[in-house]
């Protein structure tokens, strides 16, 4: 039986996360698992009047990383070059039929893969910046998420769909409601000029001077729930423990702390994955914050091992390790762009020194 709330999400997609104009050319990837959405996003796109083109993932790189030598790691195909340097919108669906097939995979491997994407990186962030380029990131429910989050598949299509508001009459109007929300919070951030979090093991100050926060509310990642912005390079002073496992790759990197001096990370530790923690952090620029970011999605209350869903949680902050957007005013440049959570329940945040927000909520 169809399940209207694709149908439902393909039409949020298309229509306002990457708003399809006609005559545009759309690339949509995707896993095989994911068809029932990746045919519904492209026939929204051709009814659309656009010049869709489906990618899909056949999962290969474990036999990739497994026998690549050196230089097939570091080669940047020019056909991916030509996509990034020629796409007007970029539509990945997120369903990954097995998150855990990398873990056997020597880090530094993966470390020598992602630094040669730098280039690739940073002519889709240049591209988005100039208005060239539009992306979107969509879930598609499938088991072997569901296993990840501890559910049963039809509790997870519920949770994914509700998490997408697809649940509503009208998800559009719903959304755009977030959005003029976010907005007041928006507004107050970009008055201030240094930030401090306070928390458990975590005492952290930057500067957001000149810096720009970004109303995060359906029109990249699906879904969403967020505000953000890119701290000044040199300004990260101090601690902070993360409660939840850095996911890079499929690999857990479980109790990670980081302590940083004039922007960059000079202490590191996890209790778990500490060796990839290490070998990412080696990457230029993945020692330094190139985002910093509170979640706004109250309606997603339970960790996934998922960060499209688990870094827009209510009542969490997350620090991306290496690349900024440079919308938000972000200089960082890195071939990564690792995001890490932690709860903030027990936490505060100070804007100047006033307090506007404490153990998870919003005081403004």
């Amino acid at each position: 039986m169809k399940d209207e709330r694709i149908e439902k999400l393909a039409k949020l997609c298309v229509h306002y996360s990457v708003n399809v104009k006609p005559k545009e050319k759309v690339v949509i990837r995707g896993s095989a698992v994911a068809k029932p959405l990746i045919s519904a996003i492209y026939e929204e796109c051709l009814l659309t009047g656009a010049y869709p083109s489906v990618f899909p993932s056949l999962e290969l790189d474990y036999i990739f990383f497994k026998h690549a030598e050196d230089h097939q790691l570091k080669f940047v195909s020019p056909f991916e070059r030509f996509l990034a340097e020629n796409a007007e919108v970029n539509i990945s669906i997120a369903s990954d039929p097995n998150p855990k097939r990398l873990t056997s995979i020597d880090p530094s491997r993966l470390k020598i893969f992602r630094a040669s994407r730098r280039e690739l990186t940073e002519i889709f962030y240049k591209r988005v910046s100039e208005g060239k380029l539009r992306w979107t990131l969509q879930p598609f429910p499938i088991e072997a998420q569901a296993q990840e989050a501890s559910m049963s598949l039809a509790e997870y299509e519920d949770f994914v769909y509700k998490s997408c508001l697809v649940d509503r009459r009208d998800p559009i109007a719903e959304w755009k409601k977030i959005r003029k929300e976010q907005q007041k919070i928006c507004s107050f951030l970009d008055k201030a000029e240094k930030i401090r979090v306070v928390g458990d093991d975590t005492d952290l100050t930057f500067s957001v001077k000149g810096r720009k926060w970004i109303n995060c509310s359906g029109d990249k990642n699906m879904p969403d729930g967020e505000v953000f912005t890119g701290p000044v390079e040199n300004s990260v002073n101090g601690k902070i423990r993360f409660t939840f496992p850095g996911i890079y790759m499929g690999k857990e990197v479980e109790d990670i702390s980081l302590t940083f001096k004039r922007g960059k990370v000079v202490k590191a530790s996890a209790v778990k994955g500490e060796d990839l923690l290490r070998e990412l952090l080696k990457i230029e620029g993945a020692d330094h914050i190139g985002e910093a970011a509170i979640g706004t999605n109250y309606g997603i209350t339970r960790f996934t091992k998922d960060m499209l869903f688990d870094e827009k949680m209510g009542g969490t902050i997350h620090l991306a390790l290496g690349n900024g957007y440079p919308d938000s005013g972000s200089k960082n440049k890195s071939a990564i762009h690792w995001d890490i959570l932690k709860n903030m329940k027990n936490g505060e945040i100070y804007a100047d020194g006033k307090l506007f927000y404490k153990n998870g909520k919003f005081m403004i």
